[in-house]
């Protein structure tokens, strides 16, 4: 039987997840949002690990949200959403990295404000 856009409801289906795909994706997302806040809050992570451990668990939870929620794999299906996700990727990463870049050499040869105000007084 096919539907309105010529599509059979068999591969309409198939590039949705199952409720038991969805529960686990769920379930993983929670996991790691509880171990990012158990990772500040208890104390038990030394505080020089505590950013390094958030962003791990932050990557893994992207991963999670990609994988169950927006189906993203390398299945044949899915390499064009998975190179337009790499794609942005990498424009972020250069809007990014260009901003810290700008505002990092701003900060390097501007004058600060308590360098004016001394240089000013001593000439």
């Amino acid at each position: 039987m096919s539907s309105q856009h010529g599509h059979s409801d068999a591969h309409q289906h198939s590039a949705h997840g199952s409720l038991k795909s969805y529960t686990v994706g769920f379930a993983l997302s929670l996991i790691l949002t509880l171990l990012s806040f158990g990772c500040v809050m208890s104390g038990a992570v030394p505080q020089h690990l505590v950013v390094p451990g958030i962003v791990v668990f932050c990557v893994a939870q992207l991963l999670v949200q990609l994988a169950f929620f927006l189906h993203m794999s390398a299945a044949p299906g899915q390499r064009d959403n998975l190179s337009i996700g790499v794609f942005t990727l990498l424009i972020i990463a250069i809007v990014v990295v260009g901003s810290l870049w700008v505002m990092h050499n701003m900060n390097l040869y501007m004058m600060h404000p308590m360098m004016q105000s001394t240089s000013s007084s001593i000439g």
